[in-house]
């Protein structure tokens, strides 16, 4: 039986004094283990309040590294960091906060060959994860294993809450049973984020998580909590379950969200900015394309055209088919899509920058503002 000694008693009085939770409920939290998708915006701060209410063994789930652009909203970071294992990090800082809990580092992609495995080891999984595939497949594990899956989402002003696949609950496809179209939603690096939006929509989640394991009042399934930051507002929404879709096995999740075989293995012409520049002040004959969005377009520019991802369509048209393009956006990834879009539509000499305007700021250019 796990028991509380008396540095823990000291520790969670606070907790030990509500009648909802006392002795026996933190001494279930020091019994009980989440596994955190992610060690990002929101698993920061969902990292932090987990560890310092006591839930004994937390795992995270993250193979990336801290970069300088992650320290406006992902508090578990400084300058020191920088460059360093965000898993390694975070799990050094949560001790330092509570040594009376056990960190798992798994520094890994989460995949359909790993995440039943290590799902099955945890009795939460909480989900701060930024893209649809890995959303998709959190939750199908989640169903598979048997998990409650607190998810959390964010985007520029507005963030979403709701727990998946809780006591037979709706899941995660019950609320969007397909997703977007590939490029149609940028992600935070390409729309951007408020830096404290983040800590509102985890701590919600961290409160959930708690509910969860202890069996506290009602939890957030079968509904969607939205918060909007600019009017200080919150939405409640219902998910009704549905039973026309079947979860049997893991499957290709970068296919399911859009991104089919014959595109991945789609040769994408790239050019250098060192090149770029070469061609610039040759005034060679070419047209450079900014799929970025207005916004982003008004805080640095190269001068390119300006065609949103989300509307190159109706730009296409007017393009002659016969000239050069070269294509570029913040770090590359959407103006891959639009080489490959612009491909299909039938131009023939059409490159991707690589890098995109930030490789440009590092390489030629460093008085332009980065963002």
């Amino acid at each position: 039986m796990t028991t509380l000694n008396q540095d823990e008693i000291n520790r969670y009085s606070r907790h030990l004094i509500l009648s909802e939770v006392g002795p026996k409920g933190q001494e279930q939290l020091k019994a009980s283990s989440v596994l955190c998708i992610g060690a990002g915006g929101l698993g920061c701060p969902l990292l932090l309040y987990l560890a310092a209410a006591g839930v004994g063994r937390i795992g995270i789930v993250d193979f990336d590294v801290v970069d300088e652009s992650n320290l406006q909203r992902q508090v578990l970071y400084g300058v020191s960091s920088v460059g360093k294992s965000k898993a390694q990090v975070a799990k050094e800082r949560l001790l330092d906060l509570n040594p009376h809990i056990t960190v798992e580092v798994h520094e890994t992609r989460l995949t359909s060959d790993n995440a039943l495995e290590l799902f099955k080891q945890y009795d939460v999984v909480a989900d701060g994860t930024d893209n649809f595939a890995t959303r998709y497949l959190v939750n199908d594990a989640c169903v598979l294993a048997g998990k409650p899956n607190v998810y959390g989402s964010i985007f520029r002003f507005e963030g979403m809450v709701s727990v998946f696949n809780y006591e037979g609950g709706p899941n995660y496809r019950c609320l969007y049973s397909e997703p977007p179209p590939p490029g149609l939603v940028p992600s935070c690096a390409e729309g951007g984020v408020l830096g404290v939006l983040p800590g509102v929509v985890a701590t919600l989640q961290a409160t959930e998580v708690i509910k969860v394991l202890l069996g506290l009042g009602n939890v957030s399934s079968g509904k969607l909590l939205v918060y909007n930051a600019l009017k200080m507002s919150f939405k409640e929404l219902k998910i009704t379950k549905k039973d026309d879709y079947e979860i049997n096995e893991l499957i290709d999740y970068d296919q399911f969200c859009g991104i089919p075989q014959q595109q991945e293995e789609k040769v994408i012409p790239e050019i250098s900015v060192e090149r770029l520049k070469e061609k610039l002040d040759a005034n060679e004959d070419f047209t450079l394309i900014d799929v970025r969005e207005e916004t982003e377009f008004d805080i640095c520019n190269i001068n390119g055209q300006l065609m949103p991802l989300n509307q190159l369509d109706a730009f296409l048209g007017d393009l002659d088919k016969s000239k050069e393009y070269v294509v570029h956006c913040k770090m590359g990834g959407r103006s891959a899509r639009a080489v490959a879009e612009m491909q299909d539509a039938g131009f023939t000499n059409v490159s991707n920058l690589a890098g995109g305007i930030l490789a440009w700021i590092d390489k030629i250019d460093a008085s332009l503002d980065r963002y």
